[in-house]
């Protein structure tokens, strides 16, 4: 058979142009797999380190709502009945202080709460009055100077400093609450010295303006100085009381008060006794007025 030169090199000429086409949509085809199986960077981004995802944010439990506590005239806790229940009221005065942790930590391990009767004597602690209430503690209002001779100089200098460390409290937790302990007590007659008769006006007054004021039942003795031995056995001698409204201090001073508390904690508890904060229906112990 006759080879035709010019039909073979026809033929391989198209030859070729086919494999090159073949070869051009084979590297198409494998380049549009690769971007399928590896997205770019535009289409997946890279995860940001320790963010959390929405399955991991915990949301806090709200607490109670104590906005009730607020003082409103016309609406005074007044329960003056005591109950048969056992029930132990810590109540501690002068604070905060550059002890109040440790208290705090002592009511934080036997899981109770106590009352803070709040002053303004250590600023820089202030913001412990908002750690204690945030913890469920009850807040209320002592005096902003603990100064007997400038608070019971008159009526006006006496609310003049209860609505100076009404603001301070405010401040930390949202309202002015209602509940107060005079300095002294309501049976205090030192107050005289400075004004006659005060106490009689300012127990009328503050009731009028919508403050209950709290005295005390027993009180563990560390208004003065006392030992640890001391204070423990001042502190559980109330075994016989129901709704025992307990005084102690919260101050620079006042180590002697922290060691003390774990036993008298343990004493009350080993007599049946339970363990709450100041509320608006817990009862109101009321001294006789001296002055």
């Amino acid at each position: 058979m006759k080879i035709n030169i010019r039909q073979i090199g026809i033929f391989i000429v198209i030859l070729s142009a086919c494999i090159v086409i073949w070869l051009a949509a084979t590297a198409a085809t494998y380049q549009s797999l690769s971007q399928e199986a590896s997205p770019s960077s535009s289409t997946m981004s890279a995860p940001t380190p320790n963010t959390p995802t929405p399955t991991s944010v915990v949301t806090p439990t709200p607490g109670p709502d104590r906005s009730a506590f607020a003082v409103t005239p016309g609406n005074v806790p007044g329960n003056f009945t005591m109950s048969d229940e056992k029930i132990v009221y810590l109540t501690f005065d002068d604070g905060p202080s550059s002890k109040t942790q440790a208290v705090l930590d002592v009511l934080d391990r036997y899981g109770i709460k106590a009352t803070f009767f709040v002053t303004g004597l250590s600023p820089d602690h202030a913001s412990m009055i908002k750690t204690a209430y945030d913890k469920g503690h009850t807040i209320g209002l002592h005096t902003m100077s603990h100064n007997y001779a400038a608070v019971y100089a008159s009526p006006e200098a006496y609310f003049a400093d209860l609505d100076a460390i009404g603001q301070v409290v405010a401040e930390q937790i949202g309202y002015v609450p209602c509940f107060i302990r005079f300095p002294g007590g309501s049976s205090n007659t030192i107050s005289a010295n400075y004004t006659k008769g005060i106490m009689t006006t300012l127990t009328a007054e503050v009731n009028a303006r919508g403050y209950q004021y709290y005295d005390w039942g027993g009180s563990v003795g560390d208004g003065a100085e006392k030992t640890v031995d001391e204070l423990i056995a001042q502190g559980t001698g109330f075994g016989q009381t129901n709704n025992l409204i307990l005084l102690m201090h919260d101050s620079e001073t006042k180590q002697n008060t922290v060691d003390a508390l774990p036993a008298i904690i343990g004493y009350y508890l080993s007599q049946g006794y339970t363990f709450r904060a100041i509320d608006r229906d817990s009862y109101v112990p009321h001294h006789k007025v001296l002055n």
